[in-house]
């Protein structure tokens, strides 16, 4: 695929990511794809990433075979404790485990509040979390937007930061707070520094409120994702 769309990727601080043991790799979260190319962020390292991701994907025809075949950890919302024990072995014997910690994609492209399990697993396998952030992945896919994959030349920013070390009697809420504006820094990094500009103001759908693009501001986005969630469980009732 990367061939096919001949996309611009560039990958920095591709030194961080260890080169053995475990580690949760952390990333922001802009489109369908960021797994993808958060675990061709590894390469370099010759690691490869197991990613939690929700259960309905596992259970689709045709992504839910490849999740399993890339031994992928399926996440039950209602039955967390399995992933959540399948994610610490898998640290404890060594594999890079990647999660989203906001655990939705952004639609304000800045990063959200985050989850506190990146925090919980490090800390129960006795691991590092290492940062990281994507940017340019919205182009081809994200919430609200139709999809654009036969886009091609489109440049793709991976951003790794140095690993934030974590003890089994650090405060979770600290860690997560180090960890927010580890990410914060990386992606502010990958934007400002992206090879592109919208063209025109039809095309700025892609591009923060804060850096003159027309995406919901953080407080828009909250309200929709709020809105979402109300709909879902009004479907549910």
């Amino acid at each position: 695929m990367f061939r096919v769309l001949d996309l611009r990727i560039t990958v920095h601080g591709d030194q961080h990511v260890p080169r053995s043991g475990g580690a949760v790799l952390a990333s922001n979260h802009v489109s369908y794809l960021d797994f993808i190319f958060c675990g061709l962020g590894t390469q370099a390292a010759d690691r490869l990433v197991r990613f939690m991701a929700k259960q309905e994907v596992f259970a689709n025809k045709v992504a839910g075979p490849l999740m399993r075949g890339m031994r992928h950890i399926p996440v039950d919302r209602a039955a967390g404790a399995a992933s959540y024990g399948a994610a610490v072995e898998a640290l404890r014997s060594g594999e890079v485990v990647g999660v989203f910690p906001e655990a939705t994609i952004s639609r304000s492209f800045t990063v959200k509040d985050l989850k506190s399990g990146a925090a919980r697993m490090a800390a129960a396998a006795g691991v590092p979390i290492v940062p990281m952030a994507v940017w340019g992945t919205q182009r081809l896919w994200t919430k609200g937007r139709p999809r654009t994959l036969t886009r091609r030349h489109t440049p793709i920013s991976i951003v790794i930061g140095e690993p934030l070390a974590v003890l089994p009697g650090d405060d979770q809420a600290a860690v997560m707070d180090r960890l927010r504006a580890a990410l914060s820094t990386l992606l502010d990094r990958a934007q400002r520094g992206y090879p592109e500009q919208p063209d025109g103001l039809q095309d700025a759908w892609w591009q923060p409120a804060h850096l003159g693009g027309t995406a919901p501001t953080p407080e828009e986005a909250a309200a929709m994702d709020a809105s979402d969630r109300s709909r879902r469980g009004s479907a549910m009732d």
